[in-house]
């Protein structure tokens, strides 16, 4: 959910530079920080926000920069600094206290100097609101393109999980005969071959190979890189969608883990962990 976009209108009296900043977020969270001529328009600029960005801490920036920058002049309430200022004469008297800085003090006081209040026209406020649709056009460009990015990304580690996937398949048919040669010597070592029954043996043998299969999570894992790569073209924001799906897949390479008996398929699930893990820190930056 990571973006940028900015765009500039200069009329050569004034430039106005929009700029929209987004960081991942699991919701919509805006900020704004806009000079006090376009106050009034906020209300509207985070409507405008709402209804284009579904996610992330998002920064919305404006700046005017004046051609002629002529610092526009306060206007002072002459009757009312003559008001505080006889006041403050008059205690200061009472009071035998020196009188050289009245004149600051009441300049201070509440109302004396104003200031004239900025607005911005329709004609301005229309240039402003269109740089600011180049600005999101600018800003959701930036997100696609790293979108697709990511995209292929994705992929590319969900076809090395299914590759090792691959791999577990040819690996998996070698262990029963390594578990019936490593269960075999060790009753051997502890009891003698000559006192092993071996009808007996076979009954263990299959009870215990059956707790180790992995034909469902096979299925089921890939069944769910399927689906998340289907889900995964789909053009709608699934963000959390996907990290749903993520977390399943999760679950399918755990219990493959915890069923191998085998250091061979252990390396290839460590290896599915390993881009799965990487894959969920992609997902972070998806809608």
């Amino acid at each position: 959910m990571t973006g940028y976009g900015i765009a500039s209108f200069d009329s050569g009296r004034i430039k106005y530079t929009v700029e929209i900043k987004s960081l991942n977020s699991k919701f919509l969270e805006l900020s704004l920080r806009l000079p006090k001529m376009f106050s009034e328009k906020e209300f509207q600029l985070r409507n405008d926000c709402s209804k284009q960005i579904d996610r992330g801490k998002v920064n919305l920036s404006i700046n005017v920069e004046q051609a002629n920058s002529n610092v526009k002049a306060a206007g002072i309430d002459r009757e009312l600094l003559k008001h505080y200022y006889n006041q403050l004469k008059s205690v200061s008297e009472e009071l035998n206290e020196p009188t050289g800085n009245l004149l600051q003090l009441a300049l201070g006081l509440p109302e004396v100097v104003k200031y004239e209040e900025e607005s911005v026209s329709d004609d301005e406020w229309k240039l402003v609101e269109k740089t600011f649709q180049q600005a999101m056009a600018a800003f959701q460009q930036f997100r696609s393109d790293e979108g697709n990015v990511l995209e292929q990304d994705i992929k590319m580690r969900i076809g090395i999980i299914l590759k090792n996937l691959e791999l577990v398949m040819i690996e998996e048919p070698k262990r029963v005969p390594a578990i019936r040669e490593r269960l075999n010597q060790f009753l051997s070592e502890a009891a003698g071959a000559e006192n092993i029954d071996k009808n007996r043996f076979e009954q263990e043998l299959i009870y215990y190979i059956d707790k180790l299969d992995i034909t469902e999570e096979k299925i089921r894992l890939k069944s769910h890189c399927d689906y998340f790569i289907e889900t995964l073209k789909n053009a709608d924001a699934n963000g959390k969608k996907l990290g749903f799906i993520s977390q399943e897949i999760g679950r399918e390479i755990n219990t493959l883990g915890s069923k191998a008996n085998d250091a061979n398929m252990q390396k290839l699930v460590v290896g599915m962990k390993e881009e799965l893990e990487k894959i969920k820190e992609q997902l972070l930056n998806v809608l």
